[in-house]
């Protein structure tokens, strides 16, 4: 049985992967210090003997013994309210907890998995992205702390593949949605959920003509492993290359609600991207993956899991 380590476990896109790495038949150990994760993420896995949860800080002393096969670094605030908020926490989990990450898979002599973004690409002048795109940051601005972490990541974990000869590899995720995102975690698809199905007016940065492409969860999770069970080393993108505008992706949300929502404009914040979306051709090639899941049919889902949650809440 593969041991499989998932930093930031308890997270939005942790805990499908633990879920996954366990129906993959994995024992798998979630370590997450809860700062932006929820143990109710993971609580269905309670009592499972292959599962293990551990309230850590990964930028402290990572210390597990036994054999580890693949060490999943998914452990940072993700979205632009967590880390405008934890701007240093943003920051030393991409510096320090990659460093202490990597200390364990050269040890264990682990695969390491790093889950980098499509913020790297900054405000992006190239489009659609493509990995051999160096990016477009501004790294004083207030989203430069993930951005820049991530970097840094990525930079860390090709010094450790190089230097060290520890099989890494860097995935550049791209919006992802889906069930078990937090309601107020400042991304468009929770927001627009929870304000239509409130009948309360939807908030849209500025005009709402930028774009995003969004992957169902489960779509992104099969790419993560298809990526991890490779021999490539990145980094390579995964994500959906269906680009819609975030005044249509309100739009659309409405419909499927059957709100009384009105959409209001709000100034666009510092630095945000105008446009979003991923040239997937080496994932497609060299993991013979894509995403099956389109938004008619991956929304519904996700709206039926946040009625679900203010139901009870």
């Amino acid at each position: 049985m593969a041991v499989s380590v998932v930093t930031g476990g308890a997270g939005f896109l942790g805990s499908h992967l633990c879920d996954f790495l366990l129906k993959q038949g994995h024992s798998v150990v979630c370590i997450d210090n809860l700062i932006t994760g929820n143990v109710s993420n993971i609580t269905h896995l309670a009592g499972n003997e292959a599962f293990k949860f551990i309230k850590q800080d990964v930028t402290e002393y990572l210390f597990l013994p036994g054999d580890i096969d693949y060490i999943f670094h998914f452990a940072s605030p993700a979205s632009p309210i967590d880390y405008l908020e934890l701007p240093i926490q943003t920051l030393k989990v991409g510096a320090l907890g990659t460093h202490k990450a990597l200390g364990l898979a050269r040890a264990k002599k682990a695969v390491f998995v790093l889950a980098s973004t499509s913020e790297v690409y900054g405000d992006p002048l190239v489009h659609p992205q493509e990995e051999s795109y160096w990016g477009n940051v501004n790294p004083v601005g207030p989203r430069g702390v993930y951005d820049e972490a991530k970097r840094f990541a990525e930079a860390i974990t090709m010094a450790y593949h190089r230097y060290h000869g520890i099989d890494t590899k860097i995935v550049r995720i791209f919006n992802t949605y889906g069930p078990r995102m937090r309601a107020k975690d400042g991304r468009a698809v929770p927001a627009f959920i929870t304000q239509a199905l409130s009948n309360e007016p939807i908030t849209v940065f500025g005009d709402g003509t930028q774009t995003r492409s969004f992957c169902y969860v489960s779509d992104l999770i099969s790419g993560i492993y298809a990526m991890a069970m490779s021999k490539e080393t990145g980094p390579i993108n995964i994500g959906n290359p269906d680009e819609m505008s975030v005044l249509d992706l309100a739009r659309k949300i409405i419909d499927l609600t059957a709100s009384k929502s009105k959409i209001v404009s709000k100034p666009l914040p510092v630095d945000d991207p105008k446009v979003r979306r991923p040239n997937i051709n080496m994932a497609k090639k060299l993991l013979g993956w894509k995403p099956k899941v389109d938004p008619d049919e991956g929304l519904p889902l996700t709206i039926e899991y946040f009625r679900s949650q203010m139901s009870n809440g």
